[in-house]
Formats: C-alpha cells, sequence, structure tokens
C-alpha cells in the first residue's frame, strides 16, 4: 500500500490545480482519473481555446442553494490571480468579449502550464485508473484500485458532474457523497441548446445555422446576447445562459428584436411611409428569418404608410414573444455544466471539507455551485481547487 498525505480523484481543472498548491506546501499528493488523459474538458471548452477565466467573476454569477458559499473562494483567489499564473508560462490569450479570457491557440497551451504546474510541484498523476472501494479507517482513507491501493489523510473529490458523459463524466462524486451521509441536490443539464416541438421543428429547420441577438426571458432574469439556430432547435449564449434559470415546462421569451420597440416600428410609418417593413426587419435580423416572418404577416413587403396601427402591433408583439414551442434541452449529452450537487451546507466554504467525513474534501463542479456562461465555471475550479489545497 502506497502511503500519501493527498489523494486527489479527477484530473481536471479543480484537481489539477488543487494538487499542484498542495504539492507546492510539501504534501505528497496522487491525482486518480479513470481516463486515458487529464483535463479532457479544458480541451474541448470554448471550442477547444478555453475560456478560462472571466475578469468579471463575482458571486451573483453563480447559483447555489446557499449563494454565499463561493464568496470566500472567489476573494481568495481571483481571476487575476490565475492570469498571474498563466502570464509567468508565457500563455498566448484574447478577450474575446469584455471580461471573457481565451487561449490564443489551443486550450492544449493551457492544460500544458497545468500540467508543468502538476510536475514543478512534485504532485503525481496516474490515469486509467478504476476505484474499486474508499474505506474511512483511523483517521485515514484506504483507496483500493487497478493501480494498487493508497493510504491518505486527505481525499479530495474532484470527479465534476454529469455533463458530457463522453469525456467520462459520471456520477462517482456524487455516489462518495452519498456514502457518508450528504445530502445530493436535484442534478440537471444546463449551459445547454434547447430542443423544440417537432412541429416547430420543422418551421425552423430552413434557419439552420443562422444567429441573431436576442433577449431570452425565464423566472425574472433576461439575457440579451446571441441566439443560433440549430437542426434540433436553438443554442447560442442566450440560450445556454437562461437554461440555468428555465426548466422545461416553464415560461420561456423570446424577444428576437430586443433593439426595435412598438414606438419606433410605428415612427417607420410616419417617417418613412414609402419604406416596407421588410426593409426595416432586414436592418436587424438575417434574411432567412425575415422570409420566415413574412409568411406570416404577407404585408410586410408593402409600404409602411399602407399598414393600420393593428398590424404594426401584431408585428411588435410577434417578434417581442417569438414562439420557439421549446420542447427540452438536450441534456447530459452537449450540457457544458451540471446544475445542484453536493450541498454546501454540509462542506466548509473556507477548506471545503465535508462535516460529515473528516478529511473528505470536494471541489469545483460536484458541488451544488453552478456559473454563468463566459469563463465563471472554470474560475470557480481554480478557486476552490487553490482553497482546498491550501488546507489538505
Amino acid at each position: 500500500m502506497e502511503k500519501v498525505d493527498v489523494v486527489i480523484i479527477g484530473a481536471g481543472a479543480s484537481g489539477l490545480m488543487c494538487a499542484a498548491t498542495a504539492a507546492y506546501r510539501g504534501k505528497r499528493v496522487v491525482v486518480l482519473d479513470h481516463a486515458n488523459k487529464a483535463g479532457k474538458k479544458i480541451l474541448m471548452s470554448g471550442g477547444g481555446r478555453c475560456n478560462f477565466t472571466n475578469m468579471d467573476a463575482a458571486p451573483k454569477h453563480f447559483l447555489s442553494d446557499n449563494p454565499y458559499f463561493c464568496i470566500s473562494a472567489l476573494r481568495r483567489y481571483s481571476p487575476q490571480d490565475f492570469v498571474d499564473l498563466v502570464d509567468r508560462h508565457g500563455l498566448d490569450y484574447v478577450e474575446k468579449t469584455p471580461g471573457q479570457l481565451f487561449c490564443e491557440h489551443s486550450a492544449k497551451d493551457l492544460l500544458d502550464i497545468l500540467l508543468t504546474e502538476l510536475e514543478w510541484s512534485g504532485a503525481e498523476l496516474k490515469l486509467n485508473t478504476k476505484i474499486y472501494n474508499v474505506d474511512y479507517q483511523n483517521e485515514q482513507t484506504i483507496i483500493k484500485t487497478n493501480q494498487g491501493d493508497f493510504a491518505c489523510e486527505s481525499l479530495v473529490i474532484a470527479t465534476g458532474g454529469l455533463s458530457i458523459p463522453t469525456m467520462g463524466a459520471s456520477g462517482f462524486g456524487y455516489d462518495m457523497a452519498k456514502q457518508v451521509g450528504h445530502d445530493i441536490l436535484p442534478t440537471r443539464a444546463s449551459l445547454v441548446p434547447i430542443t423544440v416541438q417537432p412541429d416547430r421543428k420543422t418551421q425552423l429547420a430552413e434557419l439552420s445555422g443562422i444567429a441573431c441577438d436576442i433577449e431570452a426571458s425565464a423566472n425574472g432574469t433576461a439575457f440579451q446576447e446571441p441566439m443560433l439556430f440549430t437542426h434540433r432547435g436553438v443554442s447560442g449564449p442566450a440560450i445556454l445562459q437562461i437554461t440555468n434559470f428555465w426548466q422545461p415546462g416553464e415560461a420561456l421569451h423570446i424577444n428576437i428584436a430586443p433593439n426595435l420597440t412598438l414606438e419606433s416600428l410605428q415612427a417607420v410609418r410616419q417617417n418613412t411611409p414609402k419604406k416596407s417593413f421588410e426593409g426595416v426587419l432586414s436592418n436587424y435580423l438575417p434574411k432567412r428569418l425575415v422570409e420566415l416572418i413574412k409568411g406570416q404577416f404577407s404585408w410586410l413587403n408593402e409600404r409602411s404608410a399602407q399598414t393600420s396601427n393593428e398590424q404594426i402591433e401584431s408585428l411588435f408583439h410577434y417578434l417581442a414573444n417569438f414562439d420557439i414551442a421549446p420542447n427540452g434541452t438536450e441534456g447530459y449529452r452537449t450540457a457544458e455544466v451540471t446544475l445542484g450537487g453536493v450541498n454546501t451546507n454540509e462542506v466548509s466554504s473556507k477548506t471545503f471539507e465535508s462535516s460529515k467525513q473528516k478529511g473528505l474534501y470536494f471541489i469545483g463542479e460536484v458541488l451544488d455551485v453552478t456559473g454563468w456562461l463566459g469563463g465563471y465555471n472554470f474560475q470557480w475550479a481554480w478557486a476552490s481547487g487553490f482553497c482546498a489545497g491550501q488546507h489538505v
């Protein structure tokens, strides 16, 4: 049996950060992962360029049953702290939208930095490792694996959620938490594309591949960002964001022309009577979408002077309440994150140690902490991993 100070299960963002942090403190650390490669979700995120943080990350950008839990870690390890780390390694990165930082070339550049830190710190990485059993005895934890048995004082669960099972996601972390009596808050796929009902899917199929700026709102929260039509429904930043707040069966409002008001449409008739509303919409929406709308409003190509108040109001209502007929989501298969998880009321917000089992820690996505789209979830991984690494 190999005796170490810390065993971390999960070689993703939070696990790698925790491992290097603890090992730099002089701890003997082993990271175990069942995959054949570390950081698989890092490599595929952000279209292969990884949106690794957001400079504006704050507690308001995170969802949890306990909204205060994330405050301490986010304060102790800021986005600037992570930027300082990658700057030391000379990572080339770009700010695509305000605050959102992406690798300029490839997410592999970022993963290489994390693995270099792991090597420099002296932590050990063991891939292709299957966990058979975890047993807690006499202030030690015994982990039985296909690569031998390990005894440690601190066991860190950094196994993530259920999102993207093809990358190796599983419910292992939740099972580990249940084993010692933790409450698991209901989990569901989030930051995920929305599917639409069959009839509407057929109507919208011709729009597949086009995008437009919209406002999506549900349960009192709204996002004005692009929406992308797909052959299964809708995706894009606005849609992914709203799935943190919307569930199938609830009301979902889509305004496909949020910069057009009823007053501005009425002003068209008065100020440019010879102009058609088709021409007006073409300034705001893709041509194929305007063609779809013309199917509902045959008068769109007429001079605006010929339209009535009722017609204009009807058009405005249609745009402001565009019905995508949501059916559900694409589920964990394409979801970026898992909402819910280990109840944070049963985990220390300072050390990330379980209140149910001494020496057991939970970090990253396995916890009931979910960020918005835009680098926030990676910042949570870095922050929670760093803070736990200071205490294991």
